[in-house]
């Protein structure tokens, strides 16, 4: 027998809260007892997310009227500086995983730079853990708060962090060209997501530095045992769901594909495709699945490494479920063994 964990999902009416509830609706492992949405306080999930109406879940309140004497674990899906000041009143004994980017960066002084505005809760950032579960699993095992990654930071670490932990490229003059389904933007409404604008064409954004970069310079740096700053440009794709990633390496294809093979030989949701295929965003949709492949360009010495993965998924709530598995004592496969959709 399985034990049940009472959870509560903080922010539950944005994108990554609906993806959390839709998981978490066929896992074992764990309960939702609240969900909080302060200007849909009130209504119920189905009314929010059609999708969900065949689900019995408590109704949407406000995050003052939750209980939390009997919650063991909440996801944080709230907009980037309000989960710093919520979470900071919650109970000790609380674990949480955060879903925003108020944790990511270890250095506050970062945060400030790259975010606007001072960090709200810097003693609970030093006992931030950060989310990337592939490469710090022992550490989230034991921890109280984990920081989810960006989806695209996600995406470009699983293609990146093992080669240069291997020393099989250079690292300087690495280039990250990502491109993003629109549902990376969040939910709220904004005129440059509206279909008329964003469908029949791709552009690139955050230009001239998104904020994503940070952390790539914060995990690759620790990687390389020294400084590396990529150049790094997301895209906005016309499609709902999908990351993918084309990084542009110097290095030996075969070495690269070796040691991207034996990293994740045996992580259950990373996939080292045959060398010379490319993944594609449809193959990964709605899992918890990342695919990277490697091609070998035509100059020599020049490589290819794509990463695909769902933002909202392996990006986002499943690798947010994936962290509370392990900080719960659960399998951490559990709930999250779903195939993708296709087509």
């Amino acid at each position: 027998m399985v034990s049940t964990h009472k959870i509560a999902i903080l922010g539950a009416s944005g994108y990554t809260g609906a993806e959390l509830v839709r998981l978490i609706a066929l896992h074992p492992g764990m309960e939702v007892v609240a969900l909080t949405a302060d200007r849909k306080a009130g209504q119920s999930m189905g009314q929010v997310y059609p999708h969900l109406r065949h689900l019995d879940l408590p109704q949407l309140c406000r995050i003052e009227d939750v209980d939390f004497s009997g919650v063991d674990l909440v996801f944080c899906a709230l907009p980037h500086a309000m989960t710093q000041e919520i979470v900071k009143d919650l109970p000790e004994n609380l674990k949480i995983v955060d879903i925003s980017a108020d944790f990511r960066l270890e250095d506050p002084a970062e945060y400030e730079k790259w975010y606007g505005h001072v960090h709200y809760a810097p003693e609970m950032q030093k006992e931030a853990v950060y989310g990337l579960t592939e490469f710090y699993r022992d550490e989230i095992k034991g921890a109280r708060l984990v920081a989810g990654t960006g989806c695209n930071a996600a995406t470009g670490q699983f293609a990146l962090r093992p080669l240069l932990r291997a020393g099989v490229i250079d690292p300087d003059g690495i280039i990250i060209d990502m491109f993003c389904g629109v549902s990376g933007a969040g939910r709220a409404a904004k005129e440059a997501m509206l279909h008329s604008e964003v469908s029949e064409g791709t552009n690139p954004y955050g230009l001239p530095v998104h904020r994503h970069t940070a952390e790539f310079d914060q995990e690759f740096s620790k990687d390389a045992g020294r400084e590396v700053k990529v150049i790094f440009t997301p895209h906005l794709m016309p499609a709902n769901r999908g990351i993918l990633a084309t990084v542009h390496v110097k290095g030996d294809a075969g070495e690269i594909h070796a040691a991207l093979s034996q990293a994740y030989e045996n992580e259950p949701f990373i996939v080292v495709l045959p060398m010379g295929e490319a993944p594609a965003t449809r193959h990964v949709r709605g899992s918890n699945f990342c695919h990277i492949g490697v091609v070998a360009d035509r100059v020599d010495g020049h490589v290819r490494v794509f990463a695909a993965l769902d933002n909202l998924t392996k990006g986002s709530s499943g690798q947010a479920i994936q962290n509370a598995n392990l900080m719960l004592g659960l399998p951490e496969t559990m709930g999250l063994e779903q195939a993708p959709l296709f087509p």
